[in-house]
């Protein structure tokens, strides 16, 4: 690996370490290491609930997707834009007020002062649901930048596992939410260079050589040059659902992604965040299957031992090393973001939903502050020792969690944001039946059928309405709720 690219992944490195140290210097209390405070900026909670929402899959899953199934990979991207365009247009701005109207730090705890008389089983139940699918998501992002080090800069995996979960943890550990809304920040700006730099020197390349994107298409494998995948009928109608299923994910439910919106301090801060948010999808996920489709033609019969490469081969190919060495930074950047957020995410989970409000605790802020670090480091070094251990269940584990969290979450949030009549038991069933369907669904030969993006939301979203209907809160539960609305 070149000198140039290896000192810059350094320089970047100690760079995060650095805007970590500095936003945490001051003391912080509780608040302000699980939301901020409410003192961030809304063009910056934009910048980082981007960065979070779009691990390196998106770097790399993705566009090595697109460079295997062609043009029919548009429809992932048209699913999850217009999930993310929904939720910051008609989601953030009530997650912003819900938040200061019940004085809650996360979205468990929303839902548990919402439905107050069974809110310490949400609590459990939530932190279940969360804690058993958001390990393994943290630890799988740790063997994701484990893998990519070594491909990208022939780093050790062991060690390049060892070396991002130091980053993450410190990351996490000293300023909280704070530090790492404003390391995601920079991040999220590294990632979108990526994504944006990167396709429009490849199409360079294909003008200057006279290369056709079409024929090369056309010349590639069955299906390659079709917006539909080359199937029809049936076949087509689930190719377009389960690639659109993705959007189900994205409307409410991420507890990592929802956070940044209950930081946001006002309305004006809100819809600033959702235009930078809005832009950065576009231009990121047009440039992701812009690289798929560029590198389709500029690497006709080149074989590819893992499609997931495509992005750092034609960055290397392409630009010169300091160049590749920012760009490639990005990969990394895009790992450690999702990480820190799932880590602070698995924090709040304990310390605030269990620890405070489940089991009651009085504690002064010092000490929640002084439990949330500490959970901080014992969550990354479990997190590490499932990426060193049980690699192939941490991938298996993966593909559960964003319909496990994402959309079991999600249909509780929407029913408890315009359902008058969504009661705590309701939101009880939901989570139980998002969780149980989630499991056997995609353990069955039925996911390959139908995403279990899709079942889980509705499977979920129709146990919580069938219950409330059936066990509704008593009628003092509601009319508390509505005095403490007004």
């Amino acid at each position: 690996m070149h000198t140039i690219i290896m000192a810059e992944f350094i320089l970047y490195c100690l760079f995060m370490l650095v805007i970590g140290y500095l936003y945490s210097k001051k003391d912080i209390n509780h608040s302000d290491f699980l939301l901020g405070g409410k003192k961030l900026p809304g063009w910056a909670l934009a910048f980082s609930e981007r960065a979070t929402g779009e691990s390196a899959w998106l770097l790399l899953g993705y566009t090595g997707f697109v460079f295997a199934t062609g043009l029919s990979g548009i429809w992932v991207a048209i699913g999850i834009s217009l999930g993310i365009i929904f939720s910051w247009l008609f989601l953030a701005k009530k997650f912003m007020k819900e938040a200061n109207e019940y004085k809650v730090l996360t979205l468990p705890g929303y839902l548990a002062k919402r439905f107050g008389a069974h809110g310490k089983i949400i609590l459990w139940i939530s932190t279940i649901l969360i804690l058993s699918f958001m390990m393994f998501y943290f630890g799988a992002q740790i063997a994701g930048a484990g893998k990519t080090l070594f491909t990208v800069f022939r780093i050790d995996p062991v060690m390049g596992m060892i070396v991002s979960t130091i980053i993450v943890v410190i990351l996490s550990y000293v300023g909280g939410f704070i530090s790492v809304v404003w390391t995601d920040m920079v991040q999220s700006l590294i990632m979108l260079a990526t994504l944006v730099v990167l396709p429009i020197v490849a199409l360079f390349h294909i003008y200057s050589g006279d290369l056709s994107i079409s024929q090369a298409l056309q010349a590639a494998e069955p299906g390659i040059d079709s917006w539909t995948g080359g199937v029809t009928g049936f076949a087509l109608g689930l190719l377009l659902f389960n690639n659109f299923a993705w959007f189900f994910g994205f409307l409410g439910g991420q507890p990592q992604l929802s956070v940044r919106f209950m930081a946001l301090k006002n309305d004006k801060e809100a819809k600033t965040a959702s235009i930078m948010a809005i832009v950065w999808t576009l231009l990121a996920y047009s440039g992701a299957f812009l690289i798929g489709i560029t590198a389709i033609t500029l690497y006709q019969g080149h074989h590819f031992a893992d499609v997931e490469t495509v992005l750092p081969y034609m960055t290397l190919d392409l630009l010169p090393p300091w160049i590749a060495g920012i760009l490639l930074s990005g990969i990394l950047a895009a790992i450690v973001s999702t990480a820190d957020s799932q880590l602070l995410v698995v924090t709040s989970s304990i310390s605030e939903d269990i620890i405070r409000n489940a089991l009651g605790m009085k504690l002064t802020e010092k000490q929640l502050v002084k439990i949330s670090r500490i959970v901080v480091i014992i969550a990354g070094i479990a997190g590490l020792i499932i990426a060193l251990t049980s690699e192939s269940l941490v991938y298996l584990v993966v593909s559960w969690a964003w319909a496990g969290v994402g959309c079991t979450l999600s249909p509780s949030i929407i029913l408890a944001f315009i359902w008058k009549r969504y009661s705590g038991i309701g939101v009880i069933a939901t989570i139980i039946a998002g969780f149980i369907s989630t499991i056997v669904w995609i353990s069955s030969p039925l996911e390959a059928i139908i995403s279990s993006r899709f079942t889980t939301f509705f499977i979920a979203m129709l146990a919580g309405i069938i219950f409330s209907l059936l066990f509704p809160d008593k009628e003092e539960m509601q009319e508390i709720r509505c005095e403490t609305a007004t």
